[in-house]
């Protein structure tokens, strides 16, 4: 007995197709446009979305939110820590911002007044509350050297500790003003 004849190929083949129709048979279509989304009970035109939630970004905070959550809708961090490290280091060359993790990384900078040293920070905020413990910084210091190029050199004291309180201050201040508004 052969398997393989030219009728049992029909047969399998017809089988199959059968098989085929009657799986999609099921299928429950509808021929209308859909005025609501899958699970959701407003319809399309009542609500405004984006990829930033529902809040939208909002780096000044605001609105309705207490200050354990007042970071933004958009940035995991706190929106005003964000905002005021980023004036802080303003002076330097940004090499990365990242909102979501909430570090900013800066590139060497050089003061005017000091060509043969240069300095650069990296600035981490830690949560979305407006704490002091909320924001870190390390800052790096190099001097140049005639015959090694640049050296790591120590820093003056609680230099990163000084910016922190700066990025603080200017943070505070921030929140003051959405307050007043």
């Amino acid at each position: 007995m052969q398997w393989c004849t030219p009728r049992m190929v029909t047969v399998v083949v017809a089988l199959f197709a059968g098989a085929l129709l009657v799986g999609c048979s099921g299928a429950n279509v509808q021929g209308e446009y859909p005025d609501r989304r899958r699970g959701d009970a407003t319809p399309y035109g009542n609500q405004r979305e984006s990829v930033f939630g529902p809040g939208g970004l909002s780096l000044g905070g605001g609105g309705s939110r207490t200050q354990e959550d007042a970071g933004g809708g958009g940035i995991g961090v706190n929106g005003f820590l964000w905002r005021a490290s980023l004036d802080t280091v303003s002076f330097m060359p940004v090499t990365s911002a990242d909102p979501f993790g909430g570090v900013i990384i800066t590139d060497w900078y050089s003061p005017p007044e000091a060509p043969d040293e240069r300095f650069k920070m990296n600035v981490y905020i830690l949560g979305r509350a407006l704490r002091a413990d909320g924001v870190r910084v390390a800052v790096f210091r190099q001097v140049a050297d005639a015959r090694a190029g640049w050296r790591d050199a120590p820093l003056a004291g609680e230099t990163g500790t000084e910016i922190e309180n700066a990025i603080l201050t200017k943070a505070r201040q921030l929140r003051a003003d959405v307050l007043s508004n």
